[in-house]
């Protein structure tokens, strides 16, 4: 059977790897399979069916559901499937991921590779760097799929979250209110949300947890970008009280193995405010069901045993869709199924807006410069420095220009009035007479809204204003904050760092672990 459908190679790292047409084609097709099988058919459609096409289950870390539906849906699909054991494999050896990977990649004609791994963006990384490899080096384009990297994502719970949804809302997407409980701040399947509730066309979030387990801002403002109205209340019973609470329950557990000790001193609080109680089952809405992505703390678990054989639990289906739902993406990419998709793919990535502009120059015999400024005969002068800003983030912002650009020559710099009073900061470099396009990069990352002046016998010749890059990448002096991202030096992972503006903010987003950085945090100290 030839397999070229278009999903073909494709990877799946983050929700948003698939629009959210491609998502409902995933449930579709999920909902076929699972008709199928339940009725005894042979789902031979969706099977890959060939022996010579590998399927390499790397758990880096501990993992029961995850690993078995994927180990049980590559035995679905009749294909070689390998379990990587990290313990007692090269990773010992101190060899690298991307090296461990690209050797496998050799060892069959065609290869998906399912990671879990505390690296953070760990599957866009070998995506991004061994797709093209294997493409030069005469193998097929490997595909990979993210089973949970750290506390960024979780692609494949959410989409099994979603069928489990739309399942319950009789495959209707056109609204869904949702309660997220528990902890938000480090829990990847909520995380994950910010995306993946985009299949729905109006969403309400409603999200439960005390200050110190909320969910990360960057998270609640693509949330909000993607249109989603989202609702905050400390605790379970304050979201009881309100009168307003969802059908939709989503638990999550208190990782309390990634909380300081300071959270830990206040975990019996922590829990009891997300931690639902018998006097609480006459408050709830008519229909009310409960997920979670499993696995419950036994000890304290947010969703206590009571309620296992009440019509709220959901949970148990959920768990068992995640066979269906990652059986057809292990489908879809290997190209047995696609061509029967119909609708819009991810969209295209935006051209890169203009970040140097060319300014006009008012004619004068000589630049105008301040007290204490030596005059330039030939050179340049960068201006309006952190223009605005305190003195003190004036004098850091012209420090960090002077180390970013490796001014280290001779030059004259201060903080001084703009013609409105303000303050502003000024370098001046005699002598200085070209600056390259990298070079405009990195001014424009360390100090956005500054403008460069380049002086010739006297007079300004060439004058350009500066805003934030698109992108900023293949510099040594540069690196993401994430200690768990996998470009982070501690991991000796080799990655490039590599960051992009995000479109419309005044923030870089890694391109890996999609952390947020403002422009003075994205250079190393």
């Amino acid at each position: 059977m030839k397999r070229n459908g278009r999903f073909k190679g494709r990877s799946i790292c983050v929700v948003g790897d698939l629009s959210a047409d491609e998502q409902r084609y995933l449930y579709r097709k999920a909902r076929e399979l699972k008709a199928e099988l339940g009725a005894g058919g042979d789902a031979a459609g969706f099977r890959i069916a060939d022996p010579d096409y590998s399927a390499y289950l790397v758990f880096l870390e501990n993992s029961t559901r995850t690993r078995e539906s994927f180990r049980n849906a590559a035995l679905f699909h009749r294909v070689r499937a390998t379990m990587f054991d990290a313990a007692s494999s090269s990773f010992a050896k101190n060899e690298s991921l991307t090296d461990a990977i690209k050797m496998l990649v050799g060892y069959a004609p065609e290869s998906c590779f399912v990671i879990r791994s505390k690296l953070e963006g760990v599957c866009g990384w070998l995506a991004d760097y061994l797709g093209p490899w294997a493409e030069r080096s005469g193998y097929a384009r490997p595909s990979f799929i993210n089973a949970g990297d750290g506390k960024h994502e979780h692609p494949t719970q959410e989409f099994l979250d979603e069928f489990s949804f739309l399942e319950q809302l009789g495959w209707k997407d056109e609204r869904i209110h949702l309660a997220l409980i528990g902890d938000l701040r480090h829990g990847r399947t909520v995380h994950s949300k910010a995306d993946g509730l985009r299949i729905f066309k109006d969403v309400v979030v409603d999200l439960v947890a005390p200050p110190e387990l909320a969910m990360p801002p960057e998270y609640v403002a693509r949330m909000r970008r993607n249109g989603f109205e989202v609702r905050e209340w400390g605790s379970l019973d304050e979201y009881l009280a309100s009168g307003k609470a969802a059908a939709i329950w989503y638990f999550t557990r208190l990782q309390l193995e990634r909380m300081g000790e300071s959270v830990l001193e206040k975990a019996p609080a922590l829990r009891r405010a997300v931690t639902f109680r018998r006097d609480m089952l006459d408050r709830l809405p008519d229909g009310a069901r409960f997920y979670h992505p499993l696995p419950r703390d036994r000890l304290a678990p947010t969703i206590p045993g009571f309620l296992d054989d009440t019509a709220l639990n959901a949970w148990d289906a959920q768990s068992a869709n995640g066979y269906y739902t990652r059986a057809v993406q292990m489908a879809m990419l290997s190209g047995a199924i696609g061509d029967d998709f119909e609708g819009e793919g991810p969209a295209s990535r935006p051209d890169d807006e203009a970040f140097v502009v060319e300014a006009a120059i008012n004619p004068r015999s000589k630049p105008e410069y301040k007290v204490g400024i030596k005059p330039v005969e030939s050179g340049l002068v960068i201006d309006h420095i952190a223009s605005g800003e305190p003195i003190e983030e004036i004098w850091n912002r012209v420090d960090k220009i002077r180390r970013v650009l490796g001014l280290n020559l001779r030059s004259s710099h201060g903080v001084y009035h703009t013609n409105s009073g303000a303050y502003k900061g000024i370098v001046s470099v005699p002598d200085l007479l070209s600056f390259g396009e990298k070079e405009l990069k990195r001014l424009g990352a360390a100090s956005p809204g500054c403008t460069l002046n380049l002086v010739q016998d006297g007079a300004v010749v060439r004058k350009y204003r500066l805003g934030m890059p698109p992108r900023i990448y293949n510099f040594d002096d540069i690196a993401c904050r994430n200690e768990n991202c996998v470009s982070h030096p501690s991991h000796q992972e080799h990655v490039e760092t590599s960051f992009e503006r995000r479109r419309g903010g005044d923030a870089f987003v890694c391109r890996w672990c999609e952390r947020e950085h403002s422009y003075s945090e994205i250079w190393r100290d």
